[in-house]
């Protein structure tokens, strides 16, 4: 089987542009049509006031630098869940660590076990963030549907309430990179986490004030992401543009590092159950616009995913052949 390899970039340039901004207190039919654009113009937007408690959010940041400053021998026994450099299996490395969930209470409450001396604490902390998330992802999923002319505004985030979804949740922790110039003023940047699209339907992320996301447009060019730590920053994944049949972009992004200060990211990837199978809402498939791609489970993609590097595509392989 011959795999997909991604189109190389047109180019490298960095263009500094606002992204869309969508503020989830407006009136629900505005904001359906601001995120609904965004979605089609970028698969990228930042959402405020999203109603999550600053609380919820601290916490939460507070049980990732907690766990990340610890020393490696200790990090070491959260493995497989914890993870340095490598990134996935097939030899893709970056400028990070990460602690990888199932979003799930049972998951989180184990992990909480293996690499706390207060488990119960951390356990709450990271069981409120993940289910403060995964609401504001599907009322989000929902307003789109809405915005799309979905008549059941369901269909997206019933994938991600389902009992078996397979949703995960990501701490990413960029260390600063060690200057060896002789100039110690100069400041270094490197790839943290290299060029990709999220397979999932939908992720929430968030970091703390240091700058390094940054997304690209279709032409190549990327755009650095102006830090928020009270906002929240709403990437379209794979399986949502395959059930928007194309009108939706899923982002590709990365994660640069500096040498001066540390970043940290949370991320909520809201994906499906295994089994289920991945096909576009009726009212999204028209003779216009017939259906771009063929019917697939979420196991299938998941392990095309799995099988190839960071920066390959994936949505290639599941084109439908009759177009």
């Amino acid at each position: 089987m011959v795999l997909a390899a991604r189109n190389p970039m047109k180019s490298e340039g960095i263009l500094p542009r606002e992204v869309p901004v969508v503020d989830f207190s407006g009136e629900r039919a505005e904001v359906a049509k601001v995120i609904v654009k965004a979605c089609e113009e970028y698969g990228f937007f930042k959402v405020i006031n999203h109603g999550i408690s600053k609380e919820v959010i601290a916490k939460s940041e507070e049980a990732g630098f907690g766990f990340f400053g610890k020393p490696m021998v200790e990090k070491k026994v959260a493995v497989p869940a914890y993870g340095c450099k490598n990134i996935g299996v097939n030899g893709d490395m970056g400028e990070v660590e990460y602690l990888l969930l199932s979003a799930t209470t049972d998951s989180i409450a184990h992990i909480s076990k293996t690499i706390s001396t207060d488990p119960l604490n951390l356990r709450k902390s990271l069981s409120a963030y993940t289910e403060a998330v995964k609401e504001l992802a599907c009322e989000i999923l929902e307003v789109m549907a809405e915005g799309l002319g979905v008549p059941d505004t369901w269909v997206f985030s019933r994938l991600i309430r389902d009992g078996e979804s397979d949703s995960v949740l990501r701490l990413n922790h960029y260390p600063p990179i060690i200057n060896r110039d002789k100039d110690k003023s100069s400041q270094i940047t490197k790839v943290g986490f290299g060029e990709h699209s999220d397979p999932q339907i939908l992720t929430i992320l968030r970091s703390n004030d240091v700058g390094g996301l940054q997304i690209s447009l279709p032409d190549g060019v990327w755009i650095p992401v102006t830090p928020d730590p009270s906002a929240f920053y709403v990437n379209v994944g794979d399986v949502l543009q395959v059930m928007t049949n194309g009108r939706f972009v899923s982002v590709r992004r990365r994660a640069m590092t500096n040498s001066y200060k540390c970043r940290m990211s949370v991320a909520y990837f809201g994906a499906p159950p295994l089994h289920q199978t991945i096909v576009a809402p009726s009212v999204m498939v028209t003779p216009q616009r017939p259906s771009l791609f063929r019917p697939f489970t979420w196991a299938e993609y998941k392990k095309a995913t799995y099988s190839l590097r960071l920066g390959d595509t994936r949505l290639q392989l599941f084109r439908n052949c009759k177009r």
